[in-house]
């Protein structure tokens, strides 16, 4: 039974401890029927339309536009602990419809958001490109005028989650307003927009559905700009200042089970005709591991706090949060493998699943290096500042 002490921390409010109990229930009770890891796409569709039914996805897309996200945080740990699929499922509803929650005009969220929050269509991100991953301002994708207030799309976008199952893409291309940052838009561009193709679907290490994307002459009307033009930039990153500290969470969630299991084989396996859990290295890895995931839990639920209570921006929180959180559960699980000894490396076998599983949260959403330098110009602007 993972540690659920963490509810009790001053963060939370009661409801918040409701919703981690109501998640779990329904997680253990659901998700291992909703996946199968040999249809990916369908194991997405499914959980996405439960999650809707169940009533999670207005966390994720909520109504009134206001994020919880403390409660956000909550259902990625939980679900992200039961299985990848189902923090991924969830997250990428909120990640894939944020920009339009936050910047759109009432039209595109009338026309996008209901669908996504009941789970009967599924959203996407389109952000990063071949050449524009961490550095966003390089984004090449072009949206031209084209006549009759109708906007023209050429170019591509590659690793885009939920490639080639979306119903709905949330598009950041390049306009033209001014040089590189200050010069990118966001569009809402339905995936059955002639124009629109996907390219190539792409594998990873931990499979999910994730594609290259081709545009080619792909019009959409003027109308479906979200934001005014120029705004690109600042929508993208308004959204993945919400996003990122959950992306500590989903790492937190991989990071309990990690160690769930590794006390449960400490306990059980005999090593030397005593319990593995006797020896003190044993003791000592498992003291590690418990360690960096309260650190961990600290600060990602330190921004969400900071969000929620009104904080206009929590660049610095959220990128020390996904950092530490994902770099400590690569820490938790590694060490999880090793005490697992040759079952670590079984393929299918927890750790060895998680050991895939956690390996992209260390780059997706800014990888680790970024964040750092995130941090550090964060701090060097206070610092010019105060000076």
């Amino acid at each position: 039974m993972p540690d659920r002490s963490f509810l009790d921390w001053p963060f939370f409010e009661p409801r918040h401890k409701v919703l981690a109990n109501e998640a779990a229930r329904w997680a253990a009770a659901n998700v291992a029927s909703l996946v199968d890891h040999g249809d990916v796409d369908g194991s997405c569709r499914r959980l996405v339309k439960a999650m809707g039914d169940a009533g999670f996805l207005k966390y994720a897309v909520p109504e009134d536009g206001r994020f919880d996200v403390r409660s956000l945080c909550i259902l990625r740990e939980t679900f992200a602990r039961f299985d990848g699929l189902a923090d991924f499922a969830f997250a990428m509803q909120g990640l894939g419809t944020g920009a339009i929650t936050l910047a759109a005009d009432e039209a595109i969220k009338a026309r996008v958001l209901p669908g996504v929050r009941a789970g009967t269509t599924i959203a996407a991100f389109a952000l990063t490109e071949p050449e524009a991953g961490s550095d966003v301002a390089e984004i090449a994708l072009s949206a031209t005028p084209a006549g009759n207030d109708v906007i023209a799309l050429n170019g591509e976008k590659t690793w885009i989650s939920n490639g080639g199952i979306a119903d709905h893409y949330v598009v950041f291309a390049r306009t033209g307003e001014a040089a590189r940052a200050r010069g990118l838009s966001a569009l809402s561009v339905p995936a059955d927009t002639p124009g629109l193709s996907v390219a190539e679907r792409l594998e990873t290490v931990a499979p999910h559905p994730l594609a290259r994307l081709r545009f080619e002459n792909c019009r959409i009307p003027a109308a479906n700009r979200i934001g005014a033009g120029g705004d690109g930039f600042k929508i993208a990153m308004a959204t993945l200042d919400v996003f990122r500290s959950t992306v500590g969470a989903a790492a937190l969630g991989f990071a309990r089970r990690a160690l769930d299991a590794t006390l449960e084989r400490a306990r059980n396996r005999k090593l030397f005709g005593a319990p593995l859990a006797d020896m003190q290295l044993t003791q000592t890895a498992l003291a590690e591991m418990a360690t960096e995931i309260d650190a961990a839990a600290l600060l990602v639920y330190r921004a969400a706090w900071t969000r929620d209570n009104g904080a206009a921006r929590i660049t610095r929180e959220a990128a020390m949060a996904k950092m530490v959180a994902t770099e400590n559960a690569q820490h938790v699980i590694d060490r999880a493998v090793q005490l697992h000894g040759g079952e670590g490396v079984r393929a299918g076998s927890i750790p060895e699943t998680l050991y895939r599983e956690i390996r992209a949260l260390r780059i997706y959403e800014g990888a680790t290096e970024v964040q750092k330098l995130i941090i550090a110009r964060q701090l060097l602007a206070t610092a010019d500042t105060e000076g």
